[in-house]
Parts: C-alpha cells; structure tokens; sequence
C-alpha cells in the first residue's frame, strides 16, 4: 500500500460501527481497508494514536472572488450587508484577474492546510467581462489535484434588476461554472423574486444542473423565496439537487407558517446552508433590543429532516474583515447561536461542516470507507466534540491519498488528561 494510517478513531456517525481504532489503508488514491489491525506493509505510515481522523472539512458556501480584498477600495464603516453589497460594487470594475487568482489561490492554501478540501463558491456573473469568472474557472483548474472547487453562477444584483445578468449567468455556465444561483430577495418586488426562482430553476432543469441560491437573507418575516424555491424544486422533479443559502428571514418567521415551510422543504428534498459567522454579524442590525440572532432555524429544520451544512461565506472581505477558513470555527460559532450544546446537538454540528456539506456538493466518493476518496484529516482531538471545543490542530491532511499538510501537536497543552499537576503548579508559581 502507499499509505497507512495506524490507530485512528473515526466520528461516530460516519462509522458506527467502528468503535475503536482502526487502521485505514490506501492505495492509488482510494482507501482500500478500513479495520482494526491491519496486516499490511506500506511505503509510509502515520500513527494517529487514537486521535480523530474524520473526512475532510466541507465549505458549501464561500465567495471566493472577493476573498481576501478586505479593505479595498475602502473598508466597510458600517458592517451591514447593503454596504458591503455597495462597497462590492465599486471594487468590482477594478477588479484585477490575476490580483483575483492570487488571492484565491493563497485564500486555497489556507484552507488545505485546514483540512478544507472541498468547496463551493459563488462568483458574480452581473460583470459583463466575466472576469472573475474566468479566474475562478482558471483557479479551479489550478487546484483540481488537491481540492474539489465547485463554482456557482451568482447574480449578486439580481438576475432580473441587473440588465444582461440572465445572459451573463447562461455564458458562465459555458465557460465551466458547475451550480446555477439567485439571489430573489434582492430583485424590485417580491413578484420579481418568484419570477427569477421560477425561471433559474428552469433553465437548472434543462440544463441539468444544481441549485443554490441565496434565499431570504433578510430580517424580513415576509421576505418567503424558500416556498417559491422548494415548491418549483417540486414542479421540475429536482429533488436533491436545489439548496437554500442563508434562509435567514425564517429566523423572525411566526412558528405556524413555519409548521407549513418545513414539511414542504423535505418533501421536495431541498438542503438549507447557515453561514454562522455571517448570520450573526450581518442580521439584526437595525435591532435595539431584544436584537435578533438572525441565523436560520438549524435544528428544527435538522429534526425536520432536512439537511443542513454550515458555511463560511466570508474571508477578509468586503462584508466581513475576519476568518480563516476554519470550518471548526464556523461550527463552534454554529452550535453556540443555534443552542445545539447537547451532545446530539454538538456531533450534527461537526456534521454540518462534514458530511452534509458533501451531499449538497454531491461527492459521492466521500467518507471513510473502501472505495472512497483518499481525502481524510488528522486532528489532534479525540472526538467531534472535542474536535470543535479545541479547533484541533490539523495534524495531517491527506488529499488524493498524499499527506499535503503536516502540523505539531498542540492538545496536550489544553486537554484534561494532559493538564499540568498541582506540583507543576506550585513549581511555576514559586
């Protein structure tokens, strides 16, 4: 074999069954053995000693067209979504392709040093010279050995306000964007907004693609694009292939209606993205108090049956000037806004920035198992759990079945077993 990983504990919703250590064969790019002992030889071998080695880390939503930019043309004084989407606007016709590409790709070391290997981000199609587009397109082409980079046709002004946007969005398609998206709560007039689900979810049909739209970013009760979306999802039979982004107005949406939302979405198979980091900064602002939280109903919709992944949205830009591509820290920041500190609650959240990332992506050789992808993360935590309390060092990325990523163990400074004695104590204090 090429590379064995000795004495790994897996998340338990990944392998139930698998509760002790394993040892994980690979070979060619694919993982060929999953159990304990295994009698095999390999070119190189890591001792995982019972730390958490877990699928790679999933970002579902991220723009990585203004990643990093933070600051340019002028930083956002007023840290609102309409700001940023304005201060977008000025940046975009100064735009810079391989300043774009360069930021991207460090914006991509970043996060495989993580153990972030996947990734779907939106790019603005409303520029007529596409390009940040084609840099995106060129970017994914650059990384496709290491990291799966799934690109979305995102009209940010809306496909129906921004003249050309519907024609821009069919080009970007052609060029290699993979996901059709929409931004409804953004267009003139609520009719407008059904009017582009309707047509976008269309155009998706025929062309047999995915879906994903920012959907009701809003602290509007009444701003209700997600009915729209699942009840065309319905229409066109395009179950399992539409997702809704951001979802935020069912945060101040009355229970009873919602009652009605929630079956309808998982009837029609339509997964919902938080953006944790983001919800919480952007929404609620023209709040006194009580100020809303503004992120979406996590787990009712998760208990509803519906599936739910967290994203990260923002890096260093225009509407947020932290992050670094940490999925850890979306779903530490995740569980404490949603309340979800049971130990239910804390494992759902790991899988929202793993596995169910993984299947809005749709990437089917994804997990822990034989046959699946060779993309596996080290971390330096026993359990998910633990894994989100400590943002765990990345002990060792595996992509394609190479280690790409290498870091030193930090846990024992932190956790309960490795924690200095009362001797140790009173040593240092005297």
């Amino acid at each position: 074999m090429d590379l064995i990983i000795r004495r790994a504990m897996l998340p338990p919703r990944v392998a139930p069954q698998a509760k002790h250590a394993v040892d994980i064969g690979i070979e060619a790019g694919r993982i060929v053995a999953v159990e304990a002992n295994l009698a095999a030889v390999a070119r190189d071998e890591i001792d995982a000693a019972g730390s958490l080695v877990t699928p790679p880390f999933v970002d579902p939503h991220f723009h990585m067209d203004a990643t990093l930019s933070y600051g340019l043309p002028r930083v956002n004084a007023s840290g609102t979504l309409l700001e940023g989407i304005a201060l977008w606007g000025e940046l975009k016709p100064h735009l810079m392709q391989e300043a774009l590409i360069e930021r991207a790709m460090q914006y991509c070391d970043w996060a495989v040093a993580r153990g972030l290997l996947a990734i779907r981000s939106h790019v603005d199609v409303c520029d007529p010279r596409l390009l940040a587009v084609e840099a995106l397109v060129e970017v994914k082409r650059r990384v496709a050995p290491y990291l799966d980079l799934q690109l979305v046709a995102f009209p940010q002004d809306g496909v129906l306000r921004s003249a050309g946007a519907f024609e821009n969005l069919k080009r970007s398609i052609a060029m290699g964007v993979d996901v059709v998206g929409g931004i409804p709560h953004f267009e003139r007039t609520m009719a407008d907004g059904a009017q582009s689900v309707r047509m976008l979810c269309e155009y998706a049909a025929k062309q047999g693609l995915r879906v994903d739209m920012h959907c009701d970013e809003s602290d509007d009760p009444m701003s209700r694009h997600i009915e729209t979306l699942a009840a065309e999802t319905q229409r066109l039979g395009l179950h399992g292939r539409v997702t809704g982004s951001h979802l935020t107005s069912m945060h101040s949406m009355d229970n009873y209606y919602v009652s009605k939302l929630l079956p309808l979405m998982r009837e029609s198979g339509v997964s919902a993205i938080a953006n944790p980091l983001i919800n919480i900064t952007l929404q609620g602002r023209s709040d006194t108090y009580p100020k809303r939280r503004g992120m979406t109903r996590v787990p009712e919709m998760m208990a509803a049956g519906i599936n739910v992944a967290f994203g990260h949205d923002c890096v260093m830009d225009p509407w947020y000037s932290l992050g670094s591509g940490d999925m850890l820290e979306v779903a530490h920041m995740g569980l404490h806004v949603a309340q979800m500190t049971g130990v239910e609650g804390m494992h759902a959240c790991f899988d929202a920035v793993t596995v169910n990332g993984a299947r809005i992506l749709g990437l089917e050789d994804y997990g822990v198992a034989p046959g699946c992808a060779a993309n596996l993360v080290l971390l330096d935590a026993r359990d998910p759990v633990e894994a989100i309390r400590l943002r765990a060092a990345r002990l060792a990325v595996i992509s394609r079945g190479k280690v790409v990523s290498r870091a030193p163990a930090a846990r024992a400074a932190l956790s309960l077993e490795g924690r200095p004695s009362e001797v140790d104590f009173k040593l240092h204090r005297d």
